[in-house]
This record gives C-alpha cells, structure tokens and sequence, in this order.
C-alpha cells in the first residue's frame, strides 16, 4: 500500500493528493514505507538544477577533473535530450582518456629510453592541455566544435540513446 510522500499517511495508488496533510504525490504515486516491498523511494530534487548548459560543457573539459563533470552530465536527466551538452560530455572523457594514455603508456616507454630522446609525453601532456583550454572556450561561446578522431566518437556516442 503506498503512502504520502509528505507526512506518511496511507493513500490509494491514484490518488493526486493526501487526504490527511494534501501534499501532491509523485506521478509515480506514493512511497511506501521503508521496508516493504515493492515501495517507491522519493525523488529528490536535481541537484543540477541551477547549471546551465554553457556551464556544464565547460565543465567537462576542465583538465584533469573533467571527467567527473562529463560522468555527472550524462547521468543526469536534465541533458538527456541536449545532444550538444552530450557531446561535449563525451568528447571531454574521450579528452580524458587521450591523456591517461599518455600518462599511463606514454610516459613509461618514453622513460625507458636514453635521456638524448625528447620527452615526447610532455609534448604530448601540453597538446592536451592546449586542447582542453580551446575547448573550454569554444563551449563557452556555444559551438560544439569537432576534434579530429574523438571529436567523431563524441558525435556518434551522443546520438547514441
């Protein structure tokens, strides 16, 4: 049997409001108590709620951390129809992954070379970040500019549903 979301009240399955306290419930209808089975958790509020979507594709590109962002935006139910919020979301983590690349198989074979050879990681490394910079700035004016290789898995990861 479900009950109101608000006060805990017992309610019929379809109903709109408690007839004890009169708080609306949830489309899906009430909750039941903790415990039993078949119950409905409460939705909480979006905690991306205020974020626009200028921000939250800066946001994915940010070095280092941008995964975090891109992980959060894709899960998110507030882009998941803005295909140019998805796609700088996913072309940040393919950013991501280009650099731990670098970090992880790069960087060990470069060190394992003679010390005459140029640190190709760190060029490698600074690319990246330069990248990463453009990118903030080109989602900052809203165009969904399209790297070379992870530019199209974004595209095509995007339209993906």
């Amino acid at each position: 049997m479900p009950y109101c979301t608000q006060c805990g009240h017992e309610t019929a399955a379809r109903d709109a409001f408690c007839a004890q306290c009169g708080a609306r419930q949830t489309a899906a209808g009430a909750f039941a108590a903790q415990g039993v089975p078949g119950s409905v958790p409460p939705i909480g509020p979006d905690p991306i709620a205020g974020l626009s979507p200028r921000a939250a594709a800066i946001l994915c590109y940010i070095p280092a951390v941008g995964w975090i962002a891109a992980i959060i935006v894709l899960a998110a139910r507030k882009f998941k129809t803005d295909h140019i919020v998805r796609f700088h979301a996913f072309q940040g983590l393919y950013l991501f992954a280009a650099w731990l690349v670098v970090s992880w198989v790069i960087r060990p074979l470069v060190l394992s070379l003679p010390d005459h050879f140029v640190r190709i990681d760190h060029l490698l490394e600074a690319l990246i970040l330069g990248v990463s910079i453009f990118m903030m700035v080109k989602a900052s004016h809203g165009e969904p500019y399209v790297l070379p290789v992870i530019g199209e898995l974004a595209q095509r990861s995007a339209t993906e549903h």
